[in-house]
């Protein structure tokens, strides 16, 4: 077996030092975990861990684009099953909602992310995989239908504006599942309102 290199050691104790960070980052919550504590989870050191990343807000990051990077591929799927833009488009909202019942994504990216990040450096992620993602599919949906003229960037961030406060709002919810009935009737409806969809049957 050939010898691995140095940059594939270093890619395989990063991705365990991000799997072990994001068990603990979902189940923990960012402040109650440490860099000793990953480290630990990860097989490895703490000087190992800092090798890798200057500090636990580092880590987090990592491990909140990995959360984006997950989700965008989940949505992606789940559009693809679809028949056309518009039920794909439909669906990627839905999947997006249902995933903020996830407690380690809820915890993540709804709750710490926020907070560690700040707002402007989550934006910027999400806009790289979530949103981006959300607004190829208005655009897609957009040269199938006949729709409202306007800017779609604009209109897919009012969209994924909305989704985001409804997954805040599941994300706080002392029942997130019947919540999430009454989110997944609204969000339908700003869907037909802000993106121009047709109704059923239209």
């Amino acid at each position: 077996m050939p010898r691995r290199t140095q940059a594939e050691r270093s890619d395989e104790t990063t991705s365990r030092l991000v799997a072990a960070a994001r068990e603990l980052f979902g189940g923990e919550g960012y402040t109650a975990t440490s860099i000793d504590a990953i480290a630990a989870a990860a097989g490895m050191t703490k000087g190992a861990a800092y090798h890798h990343f200057q500090g636990k807000a580092a880590l987090f990051r990592a491990v909140f684009v990995r959360e984006q990077e997950l989700i965008a591929a989940r949505l992606e799927q789940a559009a693809a099953a679809e028949p056309d833009a518009w039920s794909a488009l439909r669906r990627g909202c839905r999947t997006f909602l249902e995933h903020c019942l996830d407690p380690r994504f809820r915890r993540i990216v709804l709750l710490d992310g926020p907070a560690v990040l700040g707002w402007d450096a989550v934006r910027a992620i999400e806009y790289e995989h979530t949103l981006r993602v959300l607004e190829a599919g208005i655009r897609q949906a957009a040269a199938e239908e006949s729709m409202v003229e306007g800017p779609l960037d604009v209109r897919a961030q009012m969209i994924f504006g909305g989704l985001c406060e409804a997954g805040m709002m599941l994300a706080r919810s002392d029942a997130p599942e019947k919540t999430l009935q009454a989110v997944l009737g609204e969000a339908e409806r700003l869907l037909r309102g802000v993106a121009a969809l047709p109704r059923s049957g239209e």
